[in-house]
């Protein structure tokens, strides 16, 4: 597939999630595509499927054949952010980014294995991996960096989550628990800041494509703050699998536990933060009309 090849096929996961709040974006996706593959001379081979629900992935060779990957966004400001982090990581724990443009979401990068992430491992195994990539991305933030901070990422949050609490009301209770936690969180904060990756789990540290390294973090949604909201996430590492499993709530409690002293965490503040940070993505989940989803995130905050 080229920039006059087939038309681009879109993956359904994106089309689903993308066409309540970004149609106009989606409309474009084939013909910015074929833009920036021409702009930057690469090759399009396919989508990656299933991908991911905000942004497009696509496998590359540059002019020489070398494999990369193509990335849009629809926010420019993610693709600044992605592109900012990646840069100070150098490639070290993610994939090195070798071409960014804001204005038009787009970014070219390393390509790493996408049918390959720590989630083919052993859940043991898996974990020691993610903590291994995640104390090589929490790196100091430079002075002049423009990343946003926890405050101002989950800002935006507070008015969908009261949202859906209006109108669902048996959320009400869950919602407002949430609410105080962020709000308890950020007036306690740690004295620490790290660049975070933002949506740290099994699913995006995926094997190396070169022997440069084994696993390499994808798909950040970087920002500053402390290491607990970052290690929220992989608290609920393979959920429907947790669910469907007898004794979910110990090993979510042990979880918090393993990870905490792990990293030196407060174990408090990591089980705060994965409870927010569950009830927000469950509100994601019912807007989305991800239900089972949404179930799935709801019932794992009891057993915190």
């Amino acid at each position: 597939m080229t920039a006059d090849g087939p038309p681009l096929e879109l993956p359904q996961r994106l089309e689903e999630a993308q066409k309540r709040f970004a149609a106009p974006w989606l409309r474009r996706l084939p013909e910015l595509t074929a833009q920036v593959a021409t702009d930057w001379d690469v090759t399009v081979e396919r989508p990656v499927t299933p991908g991911g629900r905000a942004s497009l992935t696509l496998l590359v060779r540059g002019a020489t054949g070398e494999p990369l990957t193509l990335k849009l966004l629809p926010s420019g400001a993610a693709a600044e952010h992605e592109a900012e982090a990646l840069r100070v990581w150098q490639g070290r724990g993610a994939v090195r980014v070798m071409r960014g443009d804001g204005a038009r979401g787009a970014l070219l990068l390393e390509r790493a294995r996408p049918e390959v992430s720590l989630r083919s491992l052993p859940e043991a195994k898996a974990v020691l991996e993610t903590l291994s990539v995640a104390h090589r991305l929490w790196r100091e933030p430079g002075s002049g960096h423009r990343l946003p901070d926890v405050s101002e990422v989950t800002a935006p949050q507070v008015a969908l989550l009261r949202s859906a609490a209006d109108a669902e009301p048996d959320l009400g209770e869950t919602v407002e628990e949430a609410l105080a936690m962020r709000a308890r969180l950020l007036a306690e904060g740690p004295d620490e800041t790290r660049i975070l990756h933002g949506d740290l789990r099994q699913g995006t540290v995926l094997a190396s494509h070169s022997e440069r390294a084994q696993w390499l973090a994808v798909g950040p949604h970087p920002l500053v703050g402390e290491r607990a909201y970052d290690l929220a996430r992989p608290v609920r590492d393979r959920l429907h699998d947790l669910v469907a499993s007898s004794g979910a709530a110990a090993v979510t409690r042990r979880r918090v536990r393993s990870l905490a002293d792990a990293t030196e965490v407060d174990a408090e503040r990591l089980r705060a933060w994965a409870f927010y940070r569950a009830v927000e993505a469950a509100v994601r989940a019912v807007a989305e009309g991800r239900r089972r989803d949404a179930e799935a995130l709801l019932e794992f905050t009891t057993w915190l």
